[in-house]
């Protein structure tokens, strides 16, 4: 019965094992793929990446352009695995990823569907 506050107070003496946020960003390997980037003056509307994605986490949606409007996609990073599928088919290369990591945090869920406009 002794023993468990002992532990305890030894506990509070130790060294802490983790850090809050690292003062400078880890080097990421070359294969590491994270937010999808978007060039929407290079984009067609083909709607391939939409087509492709296993996991229907890309729907178009209309954005007015000085073109017009145009079908954009539009990303639901919360579901997205991050296969690369959706850059690979596209025909212009418009979509791209990023190791950007830090965008995929944020206190409400609504925060991860990212407009065209919020992808450049």
């Amino acid at each position: 019965m002794l023993r468990p506050m002992v532990e305890t107070v030894k506990a509070l003496g130790r060294k802490r094992f983790t850090i809050q946020y690292p003062e400078e960003k880890e080097s990421l390997p070359d294969s590491y793929r994270s937010m999808l980037k978007l060039d929407m003056s290079t984009c067609i509307s083909c709607s391939a990446c939409a087509i492709i994605c296993p996991n229907q986490t890309i729907t178009m949606v209309e954005v007015p352009t000085d073109r017009g409007i145009k079908k954009m996609p539009q990303i639901g990073i919360e579901r997205c695995l991050f296969c690369a599928l959706c850059a690979e088919v596209c025909p212009p290369k418009c979509l791209t990823l990023t190791k950007n990591y830090e965008v995929l945090e944020a206190y409400d869920k609504r925060e991860f569907i990212k407009r065209p406009e919020e992808l450049e």
